[in-house]
């Protein structure tokens, strides 16, 4: 990356992480609901329009992604309901927008896998969130440290590739930065905002590291398949939303469940 290339990434950090944090920590809890249902949107925009369909389908989608996301959210109990019912929807409405039987799967798929994808691991950060701020400020600066020591490590040191035919760019020396990063952040910032034993940190962290290299990856194999680069262009140097939260989404759930178990 160039220095140019560089400090647009940090200008972008330093605006967006203060924003961030008065959301999560000074605002009621409903404003970080509110921003979790932006990103749902704007996620699933972005996964579908990489995917090429058309706008009909794009409008559906993100639709449907905030009611999934808010039923999810606030009557958990429910989701086989909510798959079923969505389901049926989206196939009858396939089935009489185009009388054409060829290519309804290819339609319909990239619509049905976004909602499978983006809402769905998104609610676990609403669940933590129930649990306290503190919980989102943990799991957000993990994975932001996991990320950034993959980078920057992988930039550095990396040569030997982790997996090309899916992120030619990514190294295996970045991988042990990402699990390397999530281990150190879990230590200190567990230490000041959670009442957990260093024992409890220590795996938790080393796992939001590792979960999240597949988090990565599995954008990285959307984008690869879909012959982008990026999934969107709304953070210069940083790609789309969906390119920020990909290991975000893994990570919320690995944690939520973590938090059960401890």
């Amino acid at each position: 990356m160039s220095l140019q290339g560089h400090k647009k990434r940090v200008l972008v950090a330093v605006i967006a992480l203060p924003i961030l944090l008065i959301v999560i920590i000074k605002l009621p809890p409903y404003f970080f609901f509110g921003l979790l249902c932006i990103v749902s949107v704007m996620a699933m925009l972005e996964f579908l329009n990489m995917y090429n369909v058309s706008r009909f389908w794009s409008l559906t989608g993100a639709f449907l992604s905030v009611i999934l996301f808010a039923l999810n959210c606030f009557y958990s109990h429910n989701t086989l309901y909510y798959y079923a019912i969505l389901f049926c929807t989206i196939t009858v409405i396939r089935l009489f927008l185009k009388k054409e039987p060829h290519s309804a799967l290819r339609d319909i798929a990239p619509v049905i896998i976004g909602l499978l994808y983006i809402p769905t691991l998104l609610c676990f950060q609403w669940f933590l969130m129930e649990n306290g701020w503190q919980w989102i400020i943990y799991l957000f600066g993990c994975v932001w440290a996991s990320d950034s020591l993959a980078f920057y490590i992988g930039k550095g040191f990396g040569k030997r590739k982790l997996y090309p035919e899916v992120s030619p760019k990514k190294t295996w020396a970045g991988a042990y930065g990402s699990i390397a990063g999530g281990t150190i952040a879990s230590l200190i910032l567990g230490s000041f905002l959670l009442s957990k034993s260093f024992i409890s940190l220590l795996i938790v962290g080393f796992l939001i590291g590792f979960v999240s290299i597949f988090g990565d990856l599995v954008e990285s194999m959307f984008k690869r398949d879909a012959g982008v680069k990026d999934s969107g262009f709304l953070f210069p140097e940083h790609g789309g939303i969906l390119d920020k939260a990909d290991a975000m989404l893994f990570a919320g759930v690995l944690l939520y469940f973590g938090i059960k178990f401890m």
